[in-house]
């Protein structure tokens, strides 16, 4: 199985203004640690997954303990990390360092849950300042959503989070190996600061409800460089 997680890190690259990106792919992955795992034992993981965001075509990593989780699933910490194409992607999953470190650390992650998608827009800046609060929302929908009900999810999240620094938000796309667990939708968002963040489900329920039977809310702090 490859997934793609590291503990505590944010590694960010450069991005020019110059160059001209079409699209970018938004990775999240969420993992639950088992509860009897010694925090030695998390820092080695976190100081040996570090490498992970060496990896060449990665253009953006981040990843840390999960601030505030609303989901009955428990997990513990999230990833998000950006990449050029699909195929950027899968050879960040199919490099060597990233297989050698998921072999090694798999035996104390107790569940995760991996989500792609193509966003719908290309930010400004692919690396959101260091501090800032990113939130993650994971909808499942109802089998057999036309697309325009789904369309309408999609601007719903955005109204909820129009305050946030950049947003994208996109349909799920298979090209991770690990299981979405149904969830179709999803959005990533940056805001200043804890204070401005809420949880989407009042809204959701107030004007999509009849099209969705589950929603993840993931918050968390981007750490600082280095």
């Amino acid at each position: 199985m490859y997934l793609s997680l590291v503990l505590i890190i944010s590694l960010r690259f450069p991005f020019s203004s110059d160059a001209v990106m079409s699209q970018i792919i938004e990775h999240i992955v969420l993992f639950k640690v088992k509860d009897n795992v010694d925090s030695d034992k998390i820092e080695a993981m976190a100081n040996d997954l570090k490498n992970l965001g060496t990896i060449d075509q990665t253009l953006y990593l981040s990843a840390g303990p999960i601030h505030r989780l609303i989901s009955p699933l428990g997990f513990t910490h999230v990833l998000h990390s950006r990449y050029k194409s699909k195929e950027d992607l899968n050879a960040y999953v199919a490099h060597p360092v990233h297989l050698r470190a998921v072999e090694e650390w798999m035996p104390i992650w107790e569940d995760v849950m991996a989500f792609d998608y193509i966003a719908d827009i290309v930010p400004g800046s692919l690396t959101p300042p260091p501090r800032s609060v990113g939130k993650i929302t994971l909808l499942k929908v109802k089998e057999n959503l036309s697309d325009e009900a789904k369309t309408e999810i999609m601007e719903v999240i955005k109204e909820k989070s129009a305050g946030a620094d950049q947003i994208t938000v996109g349909l799920g796309q298979t090209f991770s190996p690990v299981n979405a667990k149904g969830f179709s939708i999803a959005s990533v968002a940056y805001l200043k600061g804890l204070g401005e963040t809420e949880a989407l489900q009042d809204l959701v329920k107030e004007k999509v409800g009849d099209y969705v039977d589950g929603i993840i809310v993931v918050e968390f702090v981007v750490p600082l460089s280095s």
